[in-house]
């Protein structure tokens, strides 16, 4: 098994932990497009309660990758997805967050789903 397929069951497991549903071809095309940030510990997550990060989110993820409109509505999603993931859980994998903000607006297409 390679690193990337270590890290993507990784983040399958992760989801499967928390009774979060996902598409794994869509999880691993997600997981493919932040390439080697996923090696990286401080890369590979989000802190949910750092406004810079969530910002960096909000601008790199889902104003650039994704082509939304800078809105309350990113704000509101991005929290939405922390409190999903739980806001006690330190480990919050990028990969899994932009799966599901990707999920939350219907995106799914950028990553040719």
């Amino acid at each position: 098994m390679s690193k990337f397929d270590e890290k993507v069951a990784q983040y399958k497991k992760f989801m499967d932990d928390k009774g979060l549903k996902y598409n794994a071809d869509l999880l691993q095309a997600v997981t493919k497009g932040l390439g080697p940030s996923i090696y990286k510990r401080d890369a590979e997550t989000v802190s949910g309660s750092d406004p810079k990060e969530l910002e960096t989110v909000k601008k790199n993820f889902l104003i650039k990758k994704l082509g939304l409109s800078d809105d309350a509505k990113l704000d509101a999603a991005i929290a939405d997805v922390v409190e999903k993931i739980g806001k006690s859980e330190r480990s919050k994998y990028r990969a899994v967050v932009y799966y599901m903000l990707a999920v939350h607006f219907g995106k799914e297409s950028i990553y040719g789903m």
